[in-house]
């Protein structure tokens, strides 16, 4: 099974609901069921498997960031345990098949306006939690290091296989987008604090997402997230995206800036 021939290439339908995009507003998130087909993941995990086996560059190893419970260094044990592939768009047709998805498209279209670009310079990535040597994403807003004049970014999270708290499946809180923080509730990496009792107050709220094959989540960039490390027995995989309308524009210089955006297709629903 290879290329454009293993996939079908879905109708556009109706998107989300009224309902569903106020929902978003409001929590920061939302869970598409069954929207990848089954030939299409096959054949992204196949490229996952193959790209991982032989290393392709550029990686992102597990020891290279030292979140808590990722290996000492790179040459322990584990030490060469990749955290992600990166450039995502570049690897496969099966990557750029997936940003012309009419189901895709048509939701991205309701949350970000009618022209969506695919940032380059963020995710981009095939996420993989290794069941021995992944680690704990602390509590963190992916807009922390990224720089964009509106900070309205979305991310569409597809996940090739089962995804819960078990196995470092990502945990939200709600509604935490629409919140301003002040410095101080963040340490010098700009993870949330947890020692702080307004934080405490915050994180009760913690919602975990239990995600099935072909699901995406779809969350705000402002949304606090975390993720434990993998603790079962398989490796966890998934495609990882994120959208910007072309009015949030990256900072000139920063590494926002640093690669191309891709202009998406337009669908009508």
């Amino acid at each position: 099974m290879s290329g454009q021939d293993a996939l079908k290439r879905g109708m556009p339908d109706s998107g989300f609901s009224a309902d569903e995009v106020e929902r978003f507003a409001r929590d920061g998130f939302l869970i598409a069921r069954d929207l990848a087909e089954p030939a299409m993941l096959e054949r992204m995990q196949a490229v996952i498997d193959d790209h991982l086996a032989r290393r392709v560059p550029p990686l992102e190893l597990e020891a290279e960031l030292q979140y808590p419970g990722a290996p000492a260094s790179t040459e322990v044990p584990g030490g060469q345990a990749i955290r992600r592939l990166r450039r995502a768009y570049e690897r496969d047709d099966v990557f750029r098949y997936w940003l012309s998805e009419p189901a895709l498209l048509a939701r991205l279209q309701q949350l970000l306006g009618e022209s969506v670009l695919m940032t380059s310079a963020h995710h981009n990535s095939l996420m993989t939690k290794h069941p021995r040597y992944s680690s704990d994403s602390l509590w963190h807003q992916d807009i922390r290091y990224w720089r964009y004049s509106r900070r309205e970014l979305v991310t569409a999270w597809l996940a090739l296989g089962e995804e819960h708290e078990r196995n470092g499946g990502l945990q939200l809180i709600p509604g935490s987008h629409r919140m301003d923080f002040a410095p101080e509730r963040f340490d010098e990496a700009l993870f949330l604090r947890q020692d702080l009792p307004e934080n405490q107050v915050l994180l009760a709220r913690r919602v975990a997402v239990t995600l099935h094959p072909g699901d995406v989540l779809f969350f705000h960039c402002r949304l606090l997230h975390a993720a434990t490390r993998n603790y079962e027995g398989l490796t966890k995989c998934a495609v990882v995206f994120t959208f910007r309308a072309p009015e949030d524009v990256p900072e000139p210089g920063s590494r926002s800036a640093s690669l191309p955006d891709v202009p998406l297709p337009v669908v009508r629903f």
